[in-house]
């Protein structure tokens, strides 16, 4: 009986190290993973918080340069905002579709969510295109130096995670819906709500505020 049970065991590695699949799924660490990237987006919330306080304290300091009221046009950072906004219910359309194991749809709202992303880089690229050309670069004055700090600082972190999110599609393509790439997905959701929520504290105490002042 001893050997019997030694035979199977030897079995069942052999099988787990032949199917990718099951080792995925014997060597999945998924939670341990998110709990890690969660950790992670801790410490960029201090990031983003360090650099909030300098905006607060720097915004009054224009050195007779235009403020908020005169740069900013609050119907288009609307637009921003309402593009970014949509892309999150996108991609939490994609998790949901990933769940169940429909990888062409959870492709396609991954898809969607990409170009969503991508709109709102190009607008807010051409927002700094805008301000520079009328003068007002990040060299014009203190606030428009945290200005471009702040905001350009999130826009790097909307194009790190598009580039994540074309990584993931093309590993979709690749793997399929496993449990090591739904955890991937997992933790790239996280990371897109949270610049959600950072655009929704950005949008309020530079742009509200800013024409509101």
């Amino acid at each position: 009986m001893e050997a019997v049970s030694i035979d199977l065991e030897l079995a069942q590695q052999h099988q787990i190290h032949d199917d990718p699949l099951a080792h995925e799924e014997h060597h999945d660490t998924g939670g341990n993973t998110l709990f890690g990237f969660w950790l992670y987006l801790m410490t960029d919330c201090l990031l983003f918080a360090s650099v909030f306080a300098t905006y607060a304290v720097l915004y009054m300091n224009t050195a007779g340069g235009p403020d908020g009221r005169e740069l900013f046009y609050l119907n288009f950072v609307l637009g921003e905002t309402a593009v970014l906004l949509v892309s999150s219910i996108t991609y939490g359309f994609a998790m949901l579709a990933g769940h169940q194991h429909k990888r062409g749809l959870t492709l396609l709202w991954l898809l969607v969510t990409f170009a969503l992303g991508s709109t709102f880089i190009a607008m807010e690229v051409y927002e700094f295109q805008h301000l520079i050309a009328e003068g007002a670069g990040p060299s014009r004055s203190a606030f428009l130096s945290a200005f471009f700090a702040l905001v350009g600082m999130h826009g790097l972190h909307v194009t790190a995670g598009l580039v994540w999110m074309l990584v993931m599609m093309v590993e979709l393509m690749k793997r399929g819906t496993g449990p090591r790439t739904l955890t991937r997905l997992g933790c790239l959701s996280m990371f897109w709500h949270f610049l959600d929520v950072v655009w929704i504290c950005v949008f309020t105490v530079v742009y509200l505020m800013g024409v509101m002042a």
